[in-house]
C-alpha cells in the first residue's frame, strides 16, 4: 500500500502547509514569529487566523484581514490551540488507534524501532513516529524532530486510521509535553527508558527536565501499561509516585529482569525472566551490542508481553531485528577496520557507546563534535569521556548552526586533561576529519563517528547542505 502524506493541512502553523481553507495558527518560535506570516497565510488561502490574545496585529495585516473577510480567533495559548484545533479538524484520530509512547534521555529511538518490529511480527498493522524516520505500514517518511508539531501529528494519525493501522509507536521528547505537542493524545502503553543530563538550553535544571518527561504518566489511559527502568535512580523515583507502573532491570529486582549471556562485537545474547516463569527465556540479537541495548530490548519485550504478544514471537522478532539507523551501524572498511556511525550526542550516550566499544578493540578512533545552539554544559563532559576511552580523537564540526565551530571544539577541549592532548587532533571539515581518522586505523581498529547518526545534512549559519556520515564511512 503506497502512501503519500498531504502537504496542505486542515490546521497549520507553517505557511508551507497552508492552502485553501486551512486554519493558520500564529506561533512565536525561538527564531521566527508566526505573526509575521499572517499575510502569506491569507494569500495561500487560510480561512481563519488564530493568534495569542495579547498579540498586536500590524495595521496593514488588519486591513488585509478585513478586506478578505478572514475570521480571527484570539486564544490564551496558541500552542495549546494548535493541538486542540488539529485534533478536532481530523476527527480525533487517536480515539481509533492504540498509541505507545517512549520517553527518556537515551534509547528512545532503538526502543521504538524494536517495539514496532515486534508488533509487526505479531501480525499487527503498525506506524512509527520518531527521530530517525516516521512510518505508516511499510511507507517511510522523513522527519526533522523527535516529536513533531501537533498539526503534523494529527494529520499523520488521521492517515494511520485511513491505512488501517492498529498500533502507533512514538518517541516523545520532553519538549513535546512542555509545548503541548502531544496534548489530547492518550497512551495505551509507555516506557521511560532512563534519565540523565540533556537539554539544559531549554530546561534550567535537571528537575525541571525530569518533571517535563514524567508528564507522560498523566496522559495514560486508565488501563494502560507503563514501564520504568528500575536500575535508573531517577526512573526509580517514579515507582513511589506512580505505584501501578511496572519495572524492568538488569541489576535489581523488577517485574522483568535480564541476564547478559554474551556481549561482543558480533552478537548479543541474554535471558529474560518475569512473573512466575521458572525457566528464563534466551534472546539473541546480531545487530545491537552493549548493556545499554539490553535495556532497550528488555523494555520493548516487556511492554509487548504485557500487551499480549507471546514471548515466542518476541524472541523471533528480536532475532530478526534489522539495523536501527544511526545506532551502532557497522561497516567494514577497505583496510579491514570496522567503521561505526552512531547518533550519540550527550554524556550518557558517549559513556554507553565508548565503554562498550573499548572492550572490542585495542585501537579505538573517535570522531565527534557538538551541535550549536544546544546544551553547552555537556561539551566538556563529552570531551572528558572520549579522552578516557579513545586511543585517538579527531574533533570536528557537527551542526554548528549560528555558533563558531572552533569555539565549540575549544569548549569540548576544556573537559580534557592536558595529558590527553597528545591523542587529540582537530579538523573542522567533517569529511576530512573522518578521512584523517581512517588513516589512524588498521585491520584491528574501530573507527566510530558520533553525533549525527543517519542525518543527511550539516546546518551552518542557517544553511543546510547535504552531508552523510554513513556515505563517507562507506567510501573508505
Amino acid at each position: 500500500m503506497k502512501l503519500k502524506l498531504a502537504n496542505i493541512w486542515k490546521v497549520a502553523c507553517h505557511t508551507d502547509n497552508v492552502g485553501a481553507g486551512t486554519i493558520f495558527v500564529a506561533i512565536k518560535g525561538q527564531k521566527k514569529d508566526g505573526m509575521d506570516f499572517i499575510s502569506l497565510a491569507i494569500e495561500k488561502g487560510a480561512k481563519k487566523i488564530v493568534i495569542q490574545e495579547d498579540s498586536i496585529l500590524d495595521v496593514a495585516v488588519e486591513k488585509l484581514i478585513l478586506e478578505s473577510s478572514i475570521e480571527v480567533l484570539k486564544v490564551s495559548d496558541a500552542r495549546l490551540a494548535l493541538a486542540q484545533l488539529s485534533a478536532e479538524a481530523y476527527g480525533f484520530p487517536v480515539n481509533k488507534l492504540k498509541i505507545l509512547g517512549i520517553t527518556g534521555t537515551k534509547g528512545k529511538t532503538t526502543t521504538t524501532f524494536v517495539l514496532e518490529h515486534i508488533l509487526k511480527a505479531a501480525g499487527y498493522k503498525t506506524a512509527m513516529l520518531g527521530t530517525v524516520q516516521n512510518k505508516i505500514l511499510d511507507n517511510v517518511f522523513n522527519t526533522n524532530l523527535t516529536t513533531r508539531q501537533p498539526d503534523y501529528l494529527q494529520m499523520f494519525l488521521s492517515e494511520c486510521v485511513s491505512a488501517g493501522v492498529e498500533y502507533v509507536v512514538m518517541e516523545t521528547a520532553a519538549q513535546a509535553f512542555s509545548l503541548h505537542r502531544v496534548h489530547g493524545i492518550q497512551f495505551d502503553g509507555a516506557i521511560f527508558t532512563n534519565f540523565s543530563l540533556e537539554h539544559s538550553e531549554f530546561y534550567p535544571s535537571m528537575q525541571e527536565y525530569f518533571e517535563a518527561k514524567k508528564k507522560i504518566f498523566s496522559l495514560l489511559k486508565n488501563d494502560a501499561v507503563a514501564f520504568v527502568n528500575a536500575d535508573d535512580k531517577w526512573c526509580n523515583k517514579l515507582r513511589i509516585e506512580f505505584p501501578n507502573v511496572k519495572t524492568f532491570a538488569l541489576k535489581g529486582e523488577a517485574d522483568y529482569t535480564a541476564v547478559i549471556l554474551q556481549n561482543n562485537f558480533k552478537s548479543l545474547a541474554f535471558e529474560i525472566s518475569f512473573g512466575n516463569v521458572v525457566d528464563a527465556l534466551e534472546f539473541n540479537c546480531d545487530v545491537l551490542i552493549g548493556e545499554f541495548n539490553v535495556y532497550n530490548l528488555l523494555g520493548a519485550v516487556s511492554l509487548c508481553k504485557e500487551l499480549g504478544v507471546s514471548m515466542n514471537v518476541c524472541q523471533k522478532a528480536v532475532g530478526s531485528l534489522p539495523n536501527v539507523p544511526g545506532r551502532l551501524e557497522k561497516y567494514e572498511l577497505s583496510n579491514g577496520a570496522v567503521g561505526i556511525v552512531d547518533y550519540a550526542h550527550n554524556p550518557s550516550s558517549f559513556q554507553a557507546v565508548l565503554s562498550t566499544l573499548r572492550r572490542c578493540t585495542n585501537n579505538l578512533v573517535v570522531v565527534f563534535g557538538a551541535g550549536g545552539e544546544r546544551d553547552i554544559t555537556k561539551r566538556p563532559i563529552m570531551g572528558a569521556t572520549a579522552a578516557r576511552y579513545a586511543d585517538h580523537i579527531i574533533l570536528t564540526s557537527d551542526n554548528p548552526r549560528s555558533e563558531d565551530p572552533q569555539e565549540i571544539i575549544d569548549q569540548i577541549l576544556v573537559g580534557m586533561d592536558s595529558s590527553f592532548f597528545c591523542k587529540v587532533d582537530s579538523e573542522l571539515d567533517r569529511k576530512l576529519a573522518i578521512q584523517k581518522a581512517f588513516d589512524l586505523t588498521n585491520e584491528d581498529s574501530i573507527l566510530v563517528v558520533l553525533g549525527k547518526g543517519p542525518d543527511e545534512y550539516q546546518d551552518i549559519k542557517g544553511v543546510k547542505t547535504f552531508f552523510s556520515d554513513v556515505q563517507v564511512i562507506k567510501s573508505l
